[in-house]
């Protein structure tokens, strides 16, 4: 028998990878109907959009669907993982859209906006509000998610806000799948953090796991096999003395990443209130300086966090393209008050 073994993104389960080694008796058989056989719940069509985007990769080179498979091949496949079969409430939100056509939205997040139903956010969401774009006659009638369509292949945590991308098909929901597992997507994010840093760029390692003891956070675990490999990259970009302002750009994407790793060295975002950072961390502790980190916390009731940048291999032109942004308000304005005071 061939043997399979999965992998899901730790990123919300959002694609998944396989692994299957041919066994010795394998006659020769194209490999989506190979495949097709032996991945139960995945169709032959979703198998060859794979094999077209470059995700189905046989002894470390990507094959097309008519590739017959060899005894001891070793076969990789990457999938974006099907939507939920959920119903979707269409909401009449504006969205804030940097690019669209006809394989994919680029949409810039506002801070505080949840990006998938789930428990305890089921409307307001940005699917529930592309539900209503991509459906304007429709008004409060249910949706299912694959009448709809919104890939998602990444998230942004709900108070980040920044860039995604949606794709709008499943031969462009793949082609990005793949880039993400393989780690091709360009993203850079720009963060406030407690205290200063003596060198003036730097790189964060750490596996990345859900917290041992919260489910709903996550934890750093530098030297152990738990979590999933994570590498951060960063550049000093402003100083303040008691906060710095970064570029980091993430060689993995992990849930929390940036977060998790900097409240891990002793660096956690600016008022982010999951991770330690919506406290005095570093700085004095006069009054004058308590009542200036509070009017801080006001005017930025989030973390410090902005997904600014995105830059990805186009499914259809096979074009890279990159995507920018602007620091939203909130940030500005903070910035803009630890420059003034």
């Amino acid at each position: 028998m061939s043997t399979i073994s999965d992998e899901w993104n730790e990123q919300d389960d959002l694609f998944e990878h396989h692994r299957i080694k041919v066994d010795s008796g394998q006659s020769a058989l194209r490999v989506d109907k190979f495949l097709n056989n032996r991945l139960h719940g995945i169709s032959r069509n979703r198998i060859q959009n794979a094999a077209e985007a470059g995700s189905i990769i046989v002894n470390g080179v990507p094959v097309k669907s008519s590739y017959r498979v060899r005894p001891a091949d070793i076969i990789s496949i990457v999938l974006a993982h099907p939507p939920r079969d959920v119903e979707i409430y269409p909401d009449e939100i504006p969205l804030d859209i940097i690019y669209e056509d006809e394989h994919l939205i680029v949409i810039n997040k506002k801070p505080g906006m949840v990006v998938h139903p789930a428990y305890g956010n089921y409307r307001k969401t940005l699917i529930n509000a592309l539900a209503h774009y991509l459906n304007p006659d429709l008004k409060d009638q249910p949706l299912k998610v694959e009448s709809i369509r919104p890939g998602l292949v990444h998230r942004i945590d709900k108070n980040t806000s920044g860039l995604i991308v949606i794709a709008k098909n499943e031969s462009a929901m793949t082609h990005l799948a793949n880039q993400f597992f393989n780690r091709t997507i360009q993203r850079k994010y720009i963060s406030l953090v407690w205290g200063d840093f003596l060198e003036d760029q730097g790189t964060i390692t750490g596996n990345i796991g859900r917290n041992l003891k919260n489910r709903k956070i996550m934890q750093v675990f530098p030297e152990s096999n738990y979590g999933k490999h994570a590498v951060t990259h960063y550049s000093v970009l402003e100083r303040f003395g008691f906060a710095t302002l970064l570029e980091c750009r993430l060689e993995t994407g992990r849930t929390h990443q940036i977060r998790i790793h900097f409240s891990h060295l002793g660096h956690p975002l600016f008022n982010d209130s999951e991770y330690g950072g919506n406290k005095i961390i570093k700085g004095n502790r006069t009054t004058r300086f308590r009542q200036f980190i509070e009017l801080c916390f006001q005017i930025c009731p989030r973390q410090a966090l902005h997904a600014k940048s995105l830059g990805f291999i186009h499914p259809a032109t096979s074009k890279m393209e990159i995507f920018d942004t602007f620091l939203p308000d909130d940030m500005k304005l903070l910035l803009e008050q630890m420059r003034s005071d």
